[in-house]
């Protein structure tokens, strides 16, 4: 059963960690193979819940270190109907997914909140296609249509909220709106940007902001960036423009490369944790509700640590 939808405390402006990227750290930290960057496959086997197990716990200690809340992610990015088909997966099983890595969230949950430290659960959305191009776009309808299925599986397991990562086009982030909003499950929303700042359609963040909250009478309550360099937004990002008070959160890349160049790379640029945790401290300074931090490609509990260090002086 839901614990926090109807009052999500990451609202309340202290400081939200999350995790960062778990698919690159799985594959290239860990060195497992996770077919169709597909982390919800580790579900199968006790070996694979304890590598998800260890790798949640270690961020959950820095958000009480650091005294943030913590946003659980569950690890079902690519958990939707497509990508359990290509992994053999029936419909019927990928549901059984969804909730058995809602409760594994819960576990963890269970055995970590603290009064000092609320533990959020969100069932994490993946794009249909891929993170990084938008590919033959859906429309609103299709979109709510296909993601219904993942998102009423999360509803059933009692999740708070999910949250849909590395949206790369208006009409498919709508529709996973709205089919959260037919759950009644809070939702929240992240783009992918490129180093132009700009979704991978071409169209500028605020518009697709005010596109997607008109035609969801406003369903998102909030947005985040994903999958883009802090350099590749930051000038993006406009004080002045009331759309920014919008987004919450961020989820950025260690690399600076663009996508086609992670893409097209053997290795992984995780950057600099470091220089990543100032370059949020910046970004916090000139936008007070960026109270939501993680990461997305590249990075790991390093990057996450210095973030959350860097940054809790402003909050």
């Amino acid at each position: 059963m839901s614990k926090y939808s109807d009052d999500l405390p990451q609202l309340s402006g202290r400081l939200f960690l999350t995790d960062g990227g778990i698919e690159t750290y799985l594959i290239f930290h860990e060195r497992l193979d996770l077919p169709c960057f597909a982390a919800f496959h580790l579900l199968r086997d006790p070996i694979g819940r304890t590598v998800l197990t260890r790798y949640y716990e270690r961020y959950i200690a820095i958000a009480k270190s650091s005294g943030a809340g913590f946003i659980l992610e569950s690890p079902t990015w690519r958990a939707s109907t497509d990508w359990g088909d290509r992994l053999g997966y029936t419909h019927d099983e990928m549901s059984a997914v969804n909730r058995d890595a809602i409760r594994l969230m819960a576990e963890l949950r269970a055995r970590h909140e603290s009064k000092e430290m609320p533990i959020v659960i969100s069932g994490c959305v993946g794009p249909r296609g891929d993170g990084y191009d938008p590919g033959c776009t859906m429309s609103a309808a299709e979109a709510e249509a296909y993601h219904a299925h993942q998102i009423a599986a999360f509803a059933e397991a009692g999740v708070d909220m999910v949250t849909a990562i590395t949206m790369t086009n208006v009409d498919e982030a709508t529709g996973i709106a709205r089919a959260a909003q037919k759950h009644r499950v809070p939702v929240a929303l992240a783009f992918t940007l490129e180093t132009d700042g700009r979704l991978p359609t071409g169209q500028a963040l605020g518009e697709a902001i005010a596109q997607l909250d008109g035609a969801t009478e406003d369903a998102p309550v909030y947005y985040m960036i994903s999958c883009a360099h802090p350099t590749h937004f930051e000038n993006t990002l406009a004080p002045s423009e009331p759309w920014t008070k919008r987004i919450r959160g961020i989820r950025a890349n260690a690399s600076k490369r663009s996508h086609r160049e992670l893409n097209d790379s053997p290795d992984l640029d995780d950057g600099d944790p470091i220089e990543l945790g100032r370059q949020y401290n910046s970004l916090m300074r000139r936008h007070s509700q960026l109270t939501i931090l993680g990461g997305c490609c590249g990075t790991d509990h390093r990057h996450v640590e210095s973030i959350s260090l860097a940054c809790r002086v402003v909050t």
